[in-house]
């Protein structure tokens, strides 16, 4: 059994500079894309990305909400994917928590910026792969 997963899971993806994010299209297909790692995390259940409102993405994300995220250490080829739905947020409340200095080189109009999203992922399940061995686990 996985030991301690949030923490383990949790120390992996925060090693992490890239992530991995997937809507499915109207043809029911997945589709995946590399992301910026998230901005924020609450343990491995809840995470929070920044993204274009214009996106085809968030078209997918407000069509099916159904969704997954990927992070893979590939200095040790371990990874975690979590499946669960992403939510469009756009109330200020939510793009001001994760802004940062510099996001208008993205969004020139800041925070503010109508093309200036928050994805919130939420985590029903997940699989991690170490050690040549997979293995399922659910988020509570």
């Amino acid at each position: 059994m996985l030991r301690d997963a949030e923490q383990t899971i949790g120390n992996l993806i925060d090693k992490q500079g890239v992530s991995f994010i997937a809507s499915v299209d109207q043809e029911g297909f997945p589709n995946a894309k590399a992301m910026l790692p998230p901005r924020k995390r609450e343990g491995i259940k809840v995470f929070y990305f920044t993204t274009n409102t214009s996106s085809m993405r968030v078209a997918q994300y407000r069509e099916n909400p159904k969704a997954c995220i990927y992070f893979c250490d590939k200095r040790f080829f371990r990874g975690v994917m979590l499946k669960g739905s992403m939510e469009v947020l756009e109330d200020q409340e939510s793009k001001e928590m994760i802004w940062r200095e510099g996001d208008t080189m993205y969004y020139s109009q800041g925070v503010s910026d109508p093309d200036y999203c928050v994805l919130r992922f939420t985590a029903q399940s997940g699989r991690y792969y170490a050690n040549f061995s997979s293995q399922d686990f659910s988020v509570e």
